[in-house]
């Protein structure tokens, strides 16, 4: 990038996360193996592929639309994509004001373009997130060490290093629960529950809500929710106990315990160890697009099958890349390991039901979906395409049972908050049994790959240092369900949360946020945040719902073909419902808008409760065939028309 001015900067490779600062004092984290080059007012990060930046601008201007426009023409002497919408958000971490920008691209265009205006003292300082799709999935976690470390010059973040917790007395949790009924209010959540430890005593178990809008039979601590990739932390649970048996290894390679492992790298292949598969360590990225469109003939075995066709897209170790195959993989060998001969899906329910559930006096959790809609559960919602709540067809949800180790477990929050309390008394039951090593259990809170500026990923737990002081955690979300634990293992403080809709992944943050208030009188920004999100969800769901005709678009859907095939995602069946289209993909289906892209392209948008806007399918044609795209981050599928 040649210097606005007439100069031109030096470029430097930076070695390891390095701590920066801009001409004008922001200080930020430049990640490893990315470019930085600073000329004058612009600091410019370019990850390794060169197709993806990061610029950080300093501007003068006295208003963040001014200041905005002064940085894009400082970046690239061009305009900036079409601007979608601009939403104020309350500043944090020293910014007086926030500003977020987002914009119109073109699928096809395979890019995503994102800006931040963020202001201390009269300074803006404007952010560009720029670059193509794959290289943001392979790099989220960078991306976001880069927005999380930006802070104004001389400001001290919020510690609550060396801090007694405070009580959780009668009149704090009146305060949590009047701060959670008013978030399911603000957000629609039709039901939560939650369970907080405090010490060696379950202080707060109680539900919220309804488990299903339109009844009024209210969530209480023993209703049923899918617990979601928490599940991953028992399977992690499960492989410590197996390293305690001796049956295992954490340095051992997978394919020592399984000689049919194979992924779709040789050296990866050989190289990675059973601690890797639950480390989201070995480059392998996301592919959640064939486990959700087509599961219905899927096994433990078709997944395992099923990972010799993933290659890696960064070097082992180089970065965090989620993998819910690779999890679910490691639950199944965990069953192998426990019951060698079993089928695999077998084998790992019943070593997690007789290791792990039954200690813990967890007896109506399960892997059983059928059985846990026979129970006290809680239906899935979500805002629909206009953004009212409405319910979730559970069909979209059982793609997780062939992958369950990975997510499919069932609780309630009296009983998950029972494994919570193993973990804080470092893997003795509440009732005094050791059912897992102290030093195999801490092992699993071992950082492997670097989140964000404060956050890192064990085997199956994240593991978090914001404040500081160390906070373990995961989260977890189906269609229609989120799913949340956290505790404090220096002030022996565990939460559970669990809620029956989408917008609940907000409430869980606000949650939490205001239990460190309450703990230890942090600043009082929870409310604000609440309400900022209750703002913020609607308002880009109202922008997009304007680009949406609903029903198609009778021209366009009458141009499709009857059926379209995917050798991997399987078949497409294009049905007319009244005055809907509808996509049946099978094991589920959903009803569709039609969505004119700006440059020129069409795309069928799944507009059904939960998946809103999830699956975009761009209209195409190749070799005389119609054809349907679909793209996630880092990979592309061609539906062709079948016949």
């Amino acid at each position: 990038m040649a210097d606005p001015h007439g100069g031109v900067g030096k470029s430097e490779l930076v070695a390891g996360d390095s701590p920066r600062a801009t001409a004008g004092g922001v200080s930020y984290i430049a990640p490893a193996g990315w470019t930085l080059l600073v000329q004058g007012a612009v600091t410019l990060l370019t990850a390794q592929e060169g197709d993806s930046q990061v610029a950080i601008i300093e501007s003068t201007a006295r208003e963040p639309d001014a200041a905005v426009a002064e940085a894009w023409a400082l970046y690239r002497r061009a305009p900036p994509p079409p601007l979608r919408l601009a939403i104020e958000v309350p500043g944090r971490n020293g910014w007086e004001r926030l500003r977020r920008y987002t914009y119109e691209l073109s699928p096809n265009e395979k890019r995503s373009v994102g800006v931040t205006a963020q202001r201390h003292t009269n300074a803006w300082v404007v952010t560009i997130w720029d670059g193509s799709d794959a290289t943001f999935g392979k790099r989220s976690a960078q991306f976001g060490l880069i927005g999380q470390s930006l802070r104004p010059a001389s400001y001290e973040r919020e510690s609550f290093a060396g801090r007694k917790a405070n009580p959780l007395d009668p009149a704090r949790l009146r305060e949590l629960d009047e701060l959670i009924e008013l978030g399911l209010e603000e957000l629609g959540v039709p039901g939560a529950a939650v369970s907080i430890v405090e010490g060696e005593r379950v202080v707060h178990a109680r539900g919220y809500g309804v488990r299903q809008l339109g009844q009024r039979v209210p969530v209480d601590a023993d209703t049923l929710f899918p617990i979601a990739s928490n599940t991953k932390a028992l399977t992690t649970l499960l492989l410590a106990q197996l390293v305690d048996d001796g049956k295992l290894r954490w340095g051992e390679l997978v394919t020592e315990a399984y000689p049919d492992f194979r992924l779709g790298d040789a050296a990866t292949t050989a190289a990675t160890r059973i601690e890797h598969l639950v480390c989201a360590c070995t480059g392998l990225p996301r592919k959640d697009f064939e486990l959700i469109l087509e599961f219905g003939r899927a096994t433990p075995q078709t997944q395992i099958a099923a990972l010799a066709g993933i290659q890696p897209t960064t070097k082992f170790g180089e970065t965090y890349q989620y993998s819910n195959l690779l999890a679910a993989v490691a639950g199944f060998i965990a069953g192998h390991v426990a019951a060698p001969g079993r089928e695999l899906g077998k084998s790992y329910d019943e070593a997690v039901q007789a290791r792990i559930f039954n200690p813990l006096g967890m007896k109506r959790s399960t892997f059983d979906i059928a059985r846990a809609l026979r129970d006290n559960h809680a239906a899935p919602h979500a805002l629909d395409i206009d953004a009212k709540m409405a319910e979730v067809d559970m069909a979209v949800n059982y793609d997780v049972v062939p992958l369950r180790p990975a997510g499919g477990a069932w609780s309630t929050a009296s009983e998950l908050i029972q494994y919570v309390r193993l973990e804080l008394a470092r893997g003795v039951t509440p009732s005094g049994q050791r059912i897992v090593s102290e030093q195999n259990l801490l092992e699993r809170r071992q950082p492997y790959s670097r989140v964000g500026e404060f956050r890192t990923y064990g085997m199956g737990l994240g593991i978090e240092n914001r404040y500081g002081m160390t906070s373990i955690d995961h989260g977890g979300g189906l269609f229609g369900y989120r799913s949340q634990m956290h505790w404090l293992p220096d002030h022996g403080v565990g939460m559970v949360i669990l809620t029956n809709a989408d917008t609940g992944g907000q409430l869980m943050r606000v949650v939490y946020r205001f239990l460190l208030e309450l703990l230890f009188d942090g600043k009082p920004e929870a409310v604000e945040d609440l309400h900022t999100a209750a703002r913020t969800i609607r308002e880009p769901m109202a922008k997009e719902r304007a680009r949406l005709t609903v029903p198609a678009d009778d021209q366009a859907v009458t141009a499709l073909a009857a059926r379209y095939e995917h050798p991997s995602l399987g078949a497409i069946v294009v049905k007319r419902v009244g005055a809907a289209t509808r996509f049946d993909f099978g094991e589920w289906a959903s009803d569709m808008a039609s969505r004119p892209n700006d440059d020129g392209t069409l795309s069928f948008v799944t507009i059904s409760p939960g998946i809103v806007r999830f699956f975009n399918f761009v209209v195409g044609n190749r070799q005389d065939k119609r054809t349907l795209t679909l793209r996630e981050a880092q990979h592309e599928y061609v539906f062709v028309e079948a016949g």
